[in-house]
């Protein structure tokens, strides 16, 4: 697989491997289950939902056992990861590549990217933009950390991999039908649920 950037090819190798030992717990998916069902409390009729950079479907799972009857697929750049992604979602569900090059070729109820953005090079931020907004029905979830101003800070030890700013923010300028549907904040110090400190956005296409 040929990659545009470092970023993805960070992901795609041994870090992206290593990644996906540490987000593998039962205490994640706990706390996943109760991120979603606060961040997506606003939400009517979820069937379906792709998410982009879904590494092995710790947030699908969660959705999963939130809406038994929902619709999984999710875009994933790491090889291993993907084939545990498969294993969750099948093979037609799952699509190993990097979200710079997918292509939609349908709409779900539901776009989802989940600490991914903060990731990407922030050159190809419009690209991604645009296909969270081509995949989405009517939702699209933004979980990142965030930034009123664009920064780049080090992470694990590596210099231009970690990325804030104002992702929804952007998102809402750039599509004139998008709207703020609610927005939470999620902290580390949180004593049941504890995750990153993560900003969510749920915006509508109206």
């Amino acid at each position: 697989m040929k990659f545009r950037t470092e970023q993805e090819a960070f992901w795609a190798g041994e870090f992206g491997n290593d990644y996906i030992e540490r987000n593998r717990s039962a205490d994640y998916l706990s706390a996943n289950l109760a991120f979603f069902s606060n961040a997506l409390k606003a939400t009517q009729e979820l069937k379906s939902c792709i998410e982009f950079g879904a590494n092995v479907g710790m947030n699908l799972r969660a959705l999963q056992l939130l809406l038994p009857e929902i619709s999984l697929r999710g875009i994933e750049i790491n090889a291993e990861a993907a084939s545990h992604l498969r294993e969750l979602v099948g093979a037609a569900n799952t699509f190993e590549t990097s979200i710079l090059d997918f292509e939609p070729q349908e709409t779900s109820d539901l776009s989802l990217i989940k600490g991914v953005l903060i990731h990407v090079n922030p050159d190809q931020l419009q690209n991604i933009y645009d296909r969270l907004y081509r995949c989405s029905h009517r939702y699209i979830l933004v979980c990142e950390y965030y930034n009123p101003t664009p920064v780049a800070i080090g992470y694990r030890g590596h210099q231009d991999r970690l990325f804030k700013r104002d992702f929804a923010g952007e998102l809402l300028d750039k599509y004139s039908d998008l709207i703020l549907r609610d927005y939470g904040f999620s902290y580390h110090r949180d004593p049941k649920f504890a995750q990153d400190d993560i900003t969510w956005f749920l915006l509508e296409k109206v």
